[in-house]
């Protein structure tokens, strides 16, 4: 699954911007700053500030946002919506069982090489418009719950879409950095606490958030924002309430008993009906009851039904009594009451829901909920603020970010020990690498000390007890990869004098929230021979660079031995390639899991070659076939309403007095002859016809109605032109008698520069006579011999004569 981006190709002139995309699971937000422009939502090309995340792919066409919801309705097949679900899922995920069950219309198939799900579908991609200049630097929002998984899933989709991504930040972060932003006054050494609660269409989410200021080395006392606690509900949101609708509004027409047929089982109708509960759903949070109506719902059978709010509500009950879960998770994470909570804030479309509401103030006990905040475009404007401070082209006021990672990760290993009656056993050890809501970015180094040959490790994820059974499900596999260290063993034998300081692993969780192993490196202290209390260092063993991501490191001066990284059951002759790769190219697919019987399940990593094979694996080039078809189908298009507007405005002209005055009968004949039959071909042939011969068909027409609009043209332009001529003429003729006039005395001009002029003067009105008169001789059918660029050419000369003296 790709990222639907075809409106985060914004374009502007200037050649320093960037972007926000708030990416959410039924609308998207773009905030942009360009130089001149501080932070502002972008509106779409209908106008809105908001855009559906829907993707239409049919037959050689593209539509998305809007239009692609527009077709939904008519054609719901070829319509993707709420993709964010299902980013990173494997088949046997009970979130795209979810979505099958939802959209039952896509058919979603598990791709061999990685084992996620995509649409059985010949054309999925995203689309590029060019107009001037592409933003390419942006942050992009995703979900606080977001694992490894899922997160890189997000970046590739933006790697195969052309943004370069500054960072992922969690949506929930972004709305506290807008939050803060703008109070920066109100911030100070005392800590604020904050729950922000937000029900979007797709999930909700609890975040609490310390404001204080702090003091940094860099930039002094700076304002801080810390997640201290995040709970979620991944299910829980607008999109659910409106399924529900959806069905109650199918049962009422099912029971009306308008037709023998069972309107759930016509996709088409239930596209239609689920568009009438989204609008329904939001005028039931501020009236009663509605009326619910679709014009030829099914077998042209009109529909209408009341609806009131409390059929809504009991509809809805059981999603209402999850309102409360994610802050009540929020409250044990971050190990605080709800008496230590200044304000509750809400943020997200389905907060506007007033049961949502009543139900959220009574679980927290507040007087009342905050709406101090734009709940739709919080996360965007919070997100473009973080481009701006990143990007090196804007200077912004420091704000700093303390993220918390909401899922803890640990390295497990096996060794070999030794008991006192000298048997052998291996030892399985866990070490914690980054805990439940640690902050980030955060680096950690992990030392193997008795390690002394090659040696595997495994990074997996810590203990996800917090989570419920059916989130564990939807979480997928615990285990992120294996490692295994080569030339380990040989540096021991090379340094045999030396003391090991063991096995450095260095790790790093980046600011969008994605694990690194920067490194691996062999340690050894050797002490000098005067027994001084000295000691060097001998690093042994280069960078292990990307395999998470793009970590990278200077080589030390002092390696003599390499340690390197083999991934399990790949062959050496692939290593450096797939090495050398990021994360978010999704080539190194490494997914562990632990078997039943306890043993790893060893999964291999492909080639480079063998995945170039997979048409999964081939999104660019895809992606361009596609654009090179929608750049086509727009200048058809273009071209098709340019010969389409060229043929009717002419035809309209052909009965206009200005144009009949300047052709002959015979060219009317031919003028009226030519549009006739070009009208009738692009009724019959036309609409089909492929570019070149549109093209064609529009340049014969121009060609033949040349001559008639160069006349028309002209006789409008003469009467401005001569008026002009005329009045340079006056003014020239006055200047030189004045000039003329000055005593010989205080004379300033010569009179070889007076004659001049003069001459010029004469020469002009000798010209204008001349011509008119011929003019006037011709025939308006005739080409004329008076032109606009003449008379235009004349008056300058003379305007420049003038202005000289």
């Amino acid at each position: 699954v790709t990222l639907p981006a075809s409106l985060t190709d914004i374009f502007v002139a200037e050649s320093i911007a960037v972007m926000s995309v708030d990416l959410g699971s039924e609308w998207m937000k773009i905030a942009l700053v360009k130089p001149g422009v501080p932070m502002e939502i972008v509106l779409n090309k209908e106008s809105r500030r908001k855009t559906p995340v829907a993707v239409c792919l049919k037959e050689n066409e593209r539509l998305f946002g809007d239009s692609a919801l527009g077709v939904a309705v008519k054609n719901p097949k070829v319509v993707y919506r709420f993709l964010q679900s299902i980013l990173g899922k494997t088949t046997d995920n009970p979130q795209v069982a979810q979505y099958q069950k939802h959209f039952p219309e896509h058919q979603l198939q598990r791709d061999e090489k990685r084992g996620t799900v995509f649409f059985k579908f010949s054309d999925c991609s995203t689309l590029q418009r060019n107009f001037w200049q592409p933003i390419k630097d942006a942050v992009i929002t995703v979900p606080a719950y977001f694992n490894q998984a899922e997160r890189r899933a997000v970046l590739q989709a933006a790697h195969i879409a052309g943004l370069k991504v500054l960072q992922l930040i969690n949506d929930n972060t972004a709305v506290a950095l807008n939050y803060g932003v703008f109070r920066r006054k109100d911030i100070n050494s005392t800590a604020q606490n904050i729950l922000f609660y937000d029900m979007g269409s797709g999930s909700t989410t609890a975040t609490i958030v310390t404001y204080q200021t702090v003091k940094t080395k860099e930039s002094g006392t700076q304002p801080q924002l810390q997640i201290h606690g995040v709970g979620f509900d991944r299910t829980l949101g607008g999109f659910e309430m409106e399924l529900r609708l959806r069905d109650h509004l199918a049962k009422h027409f099912n029971e009306q008993k308008k037709s023998k047929k069972d309107v759930r089982e016509n996709l088409r109708a239930m596209a239609k009906l689920l568009k009438e509960a989204q609008r329904l759903k939001t005028v039931l949070s501020a009236n009663a009851e509605h009326m619910a109506q679709i014009e030829g719902l099914m077998d042209d059978i009109d529909f209408k039904a009341k609806v009131t709010r409390s059929e809504f509500e009991a509809l809805c009950e059981d999603l209402f009594d999850r309102v409360p879960g994610p802050v009540k998770e929020a409250l044990a994470a971050a190990e605080m009451s709800m008496d230590e909570i200044e304000q509750v804030i809400l943020v997200g479309g389905s907060t506007r829901v007033p049961k949502v509401q009543d139900v959220l103030l009574k679980a927290v006990g507040k007087e009342e909920l905050s709406k101090n905040i734009n709940a739709d475009e919080a996360a965007a404007m919070g997100a473009v603020y973080q481009a701006a401070a990143l990007s090196k082209a804007f200077k912004v006021k420091p704000f700093l970010v303390r993220d918390a990672a909401m899922f803890p990760i640990q390295v497990e290993f096996s060794r070999e020990t030794e008991e006192e009656d000298g048997i052998k056993t291996m030892k399985h050890n866990k070490r914690i690498l980054f805990q439940r809501m640690a902050p980030y970015p955060q680096r950690k180094v992990i030392t193997f000390n008795r390690y002394m040959d090659d040696f595997v490790f495994y990074i997996n994820y810590g203990d996800l007890g917090f989570l419920s059974e059916q989130d564990l499900k939807v979480f997928g596999s615990q285990n992120l990869t294996m490692v295994k260290l080569s030339g380990v063993g040989s540096s021991f034998k090379k340094h045999s004098d030396a003391e090991s300081k063991g096995i450095k692993a260095h790790f790093n969780m980046d600011e969008s929230g994605v694990l690194i192993l920067d490194r691996v490196e062999s340690v050894f202290e050797t002490i000098v021979e005067e027994k001084e209390e000295e000691s060097t260092l001998t690093k042994l063993g280069n960078t292990i660079s990307s395999l998470f991501g793009g970590g990278s490191s200077e080589p030390n001066a002092n390696v003599t031995e390499p340690v390197t990284v083999i991934l399990l059951n790949d062959s050496d002759r692939h290593l450096n390639q797939i090495l050398s790769l990021a994360c978010f190219s999704e080539l190194i697919n490494v997914e562990n899991e632990l078997t039943e019987s306890g043993k790893w399940d060893r999964h291999s990593i492909e080639s480079e070659e063998s995945l170039k094979n997979s048409h999964v694996f081939l999104p660019h080039i895809r992606l361009q076939d596609l654009t090179d078809r929608d750049l086509e189908k727009q200048e058809r298009e273009k071209t098709l309403n340019s010969l389409e507007a060229f043929i009717f405005e002419t035809q309209d002209k052909m009965y206009q007095d200005e144009y009949l005055a300047v052709v002959t009968e015979e060219e009317k004949e031919q003028i009226t002859g030519k549009l006739s039959e070009a009208s009738n071909w692009m009724d019959e042939e036309g609409y089909t016809a492929g570019t070149k011969e549109l093209k064609e068909k529009l340049s014969e027409l121009k060609k033949l109605c040349k001559a008639m609009f160069f006349r028309v043209e002209e006789r409008k332009k003469w009467p401005d032109r001569l008026a002009a001529l005329d009045s340079m003429l006056n003014h020239s003729t006055i200047f030189l008698k004045s000039v003329r006039l000055i005593p010989e005395g205080d004379q300033i001009f010569t009179e070889v520069e007076l004659k001049t002029l003069e001459r010029v003067i004469n020469e002009t009105m000798t010209w204008k006579n001349e011509t008119v008169a011929e003019q006037e001789k011709l025939s308006p059918t005739e080409k004329p011999v008076l032109l606009s660029k003449d008379i235009e050419a004349k008056r300058s000369f003379l305007d420049r004569e003038v202005n000289y003296l």
